[in-house]
């Protein structure tokens, strides 16, 4: 039964020690290119994963870095949309597992940018 003034809320925020920059430095760099104010705030890579579709249009002009999330896309879109489901399941140790799954995939675009 839901209160019927409040509601509860959970939110995914980041948490780098150091920021995006430090944490992601390759993928920070190239999103600057789009928004450098939104990579300052330090968006949560489930934010960056949120407008993974508007990103994918607009890195048009870095086909490289494009071609790299477009290999990563679907298991991206796939943990995103778990990650709803489970919030909304008030499954939060089930969100935590996939998050750190979701870092795996942020981790390993990064090296790939790396090479690049």
């Amino acid at each position: 039964m839901m209160s019927k003034y409040m509601q509860m809320k959970v939110s995914i925020l980041p948490y780098y020690k150091k920021g995006l920059r430090e944490a992601y430095p390759e993928i920070a760099r190239r999103l600057s290119f789009l928004d450098e104010g939104w990579v300052e705030e330090g968006p949560c890579l489930f934010e960056i994963v949120g407008r993974f579709d508007r990103l994918l249009y607009e890195l048009e002009g870095d086909p490289p870095f494009r071609e790299i999330l477009l290999q990563h896309r679907t298991t991206l879109h796939r943990y995103y949309e778990e990650i709803e489901e489970q919030i909304a399941d008030w499954h939060l140790a089930k969100v935590d597992q996939v998050l750190y799954k979701m870092e795996d995939i942020f981790d390993e675009i990064e090296r790939e940018l790396g090479k690049i």
